[in-house]
């Protein structure tokens, strides 16, 4: 579980950390919890994304759902 691995992270850092994810994810093939609010993280290491709003999921599937207006809706502030 990691959250929020990118929080007050220098972005240089940030994709060190991305590579660090990959590798778990693949070579060592770990599963691995993000909790994250930087899509593009999001998008770059998931295969599937769940959004919470007020504590419910609002929304399951794909990281490719990102992308969606109407996914897109739950995730401005």
């Amino acid at each position: 579980v990691l959250d929020e691995p990118t929080e007050g992270i220098q972005p240089s850092i940030i994709k060190d950390i991305g590579r660090a994810i990959r590798y778990l994810r693949d070579q060592a093939g770990i599963a691995v919890l993000l909790v994250e609010q930087y899509l593009d993280f999001c998008r770059e290491l998931a295969d599937e994304v769940n959004i919470m709003d007020r504590g419910q999921i609002v929304h399951t599937g794909p990281a490719e759902d990102l992308d969606r207006a109407d996914v897109r809706k739950f995730l401005t502030v």
